[in-house]
């Protein structure tokens, strides 16, 4: 066993004990002995008891730790603190910038266990409400992480956005006169996004490779035959295809849907694709309407496009209110009339729906029963001076564990409309999962079922469970399924929209905002929704005030 594994153990046990507060003098010396035995000039593997005690800076109570992990591969007093540590919570003190200290305060005050969690906190500007967070701290934190989930190679889509755009740019100025249109995941608006694939219709593939390779837009470039590779500055990975013009919307079809779209379009063509004029014509010879990129996804919408019954997808300008935002009443960072005016007067909205942590949301500031009814009150003051807008009494109420939402029904009966979620005890086979979802569902007071995976994209997975059962529910109980539309999140999954529209399951994109400028993510909610096949008429914040209204209302009558 070489030096540095033995000091990489010590280490860790070090910031263990550190975490769990344990005596300081202890720490000091274990961290001090772990530098030590990092620099000695010789392995003490094989070493005697004897012999360690000897050596600088290790002693008699250290050395039988180093003679105990030489014999059993493992430290006991470290093995006992890890048993008491959540894993995400070891993995948080690897993170550049936050050492034990720090990590202990962000998992017991804050409640967060994991790297996602973290990341997820620092989006919602969480972390400065902790004693000795601010926010260059949580901002150098946040791009630690975004480092970290990088270099697996896989990029959320709101992470490479603007970074496309801007190469895309750069191709249209080098080749002003060249067709050229992204292709590949980015096109389809996947969720995640491991490469950018733009194809090019260009007369000269050699002056293409040139140009690109000189103009300093990507890194390691490479030709291969007529793909010219790279990557961004961020690592990642491009593909531009560059071809001859009467071949271009050919390789922009081939390279844009996933390969069983492609593949299910071309076993319908009777004669070969050849050199199209446009990707319309592709699908007009196979017999289907065009499919918009997003949809290209598998075989999900070939037979829609086969009876020429693809849906009209919603787009931004079909939202018309906001639900599902927080103000300072729990965790979020504007007031309730700040976040009001910035959707009344910026985004031309006619409604916002409050909804606030509930109680058992205790790390986010969550509502006693008493804070609701004073927001209740603010709320109301507001609705009377705020001319041609309107806000909605909410709250994102805890689906607790056996189900039940988090205040007594004398107290759910006084909102608007109620966003039920789960934010706690997460770790639940599929079975416990559902039956908890089912619970919150049934409840007559959910109007809502916010974020129904739990899920942060990149960072942790959702709990399991069994989509049908649950969007059955949904369907028997008139609740709508949240899209919340944070990039970490996009969960309801694009996937089971299809069966949720079939169910005649309305779906609400939510952005989940807890600052003004979180209103923003709704882009990515509707971008998700358009992957799966979200119309306006089937979407609650679609609906004008007057609507939406009625739909409260209605939802409050049944429960009588």
């Amino acid at each position: 066993m070489e030096n540095k594994p033995i000091a990489r153990t010590l280490r860790l046990l070090s910031q263990l004990m550190e975490l769990h507060e344990v005596n300081p003098f202890k720490i000091k010396s274990i961290a001090n002995a772990a530098f030590k035995v990092d620099k000695l000039p010789f392995p003490i593997a094989g070493k005697t008891l004897e012999q360690l005690e000897k050596v600088d800076g290790i002693g008699k109570s250290i050395a039988s730790k180093i003679v105990e992990l030489f014999e059993t591969g493992t430290i006991t007093e470290m093995d006992d603190l890890l048993a008491t540590t959540p894993a995400g919570v070891v993995e948080m003190m690897g993170i550049k910038g936050i050492g034990p200290k720090k990590v202990a305060i962000i998992w017991r005050e804050l409640g967060i266990e994991n790297t996602g969690e973290l990341f997820y906190a620092c989006n919602e500007n969480r972390l400065i409400e902790a004693k000795g967070f601010g926010l260059k701290t949580q901002e150098e934190i946040r791009k630690a992480i975004e480092f970290r989930m990088a270099s697996n190679g896989k990029f959320l889509f709101a992470q490479v956005e603007k970074e496309a755009n801007d190469l895309m740019d750069e191709v249209k100025a080098i080749f002003p006169d060249a067709l050229k249109h992204f292709a590949g995941e980015f096109r389809r608006l996947n969720e995640i996004i491991t490469e950018i694939v733009i194809v090019i219709g260009t007369i000269n593939h050699d002056v293409a490779y040139s140009a690109l390779s000189q103009s300093h837009i990507l890194n390691n470039v490479v030709l291969n035959q007529n793909h010219i590779s790279g990557e961004l500055n961020n690592g990642l990975l491009v593909d531009i295809i560059c071809v001859d013009k009467a071949d271009y919307f050919k390789e922009l079809f081939l390279n844009t849907g996933s390969d069983d779209h492609v593949q299910a379009v071309l076993e319908r063509l009777s004669t070969p694709l050849e050199q199209p004029e446009n990707e319309e014509i592709i699908y007009q010879k196979a017999g289907l309407a065009w499919m918009q990129p997003e949809l290209r996804e598998g075989t999900t919408f070939i037979e829609k496009a086969e009876k020429n019954e693809l849906p009209a997808l919603i787009i931004t300008h079909d939202l018309k209110g906001s639900l599902h935002n927080h103000s300072t009443w729990s965790d979020g960072v504007n007031t309730v009339e700040e976040m009001a005016l910035y959707c009344r007067d910026n985004l031309k909205l006619e409604y916002l729906g409050m909804c606030d942590h509930s109680k058992s949301a205790f790390y986010a500031k969550g509502l006693s029963i008493d804070r609701v009814l004073q927001q209740h009150e603010e709320i109301n003051h507001l609705n009377k001076k705020l001319d041609g807008f309107h806000i909605f009494k909410g709250i994102e109420s805890d689906i607790l564990y056996d189900g039940s939402l988090d205040y007594p029904d004398e107290i759910l009966q006084k909102f608007d409309f109620i966003v039920a979620s789960v934010h706690s005890i997460l770790k639940m086979d599929e079975e416990k999962a559902t039956s908890r979802l089912i619970t919150a569902i049934e409840n007559p007071y959910t109007t809502i079922l916010g974020h129904p995976t739990g899920r942060l994209l990149l960072s942790r997975s959702g709990y399991p469970i069994n989509y049908k059962k649950v969007i059955d529910a949904c369907a028997a109980n008139s609740v709508v399924i949240e899209i919340n539309a944070n990039p970490l999140r996009l969960d309801l999954d694009w996937r089971w929209h299809q069966y949720a529209l079939e169910k005649g399951v309305w779906l609400s994109i939510n952005p989940d905002a807890h600052r003004v400028e979180g209103f923003l993510d709704m882009h990515y909610g509707v971008l998700a929704a358009r992957k799966g096949g979200l119309y306006k008429e089937m979407c609650l914040n679609a609906l004008s005030l007057p609507e939406i209204a009625k739909v409260f209302e209605k939802k409050v009558g049944s429960r009588v």
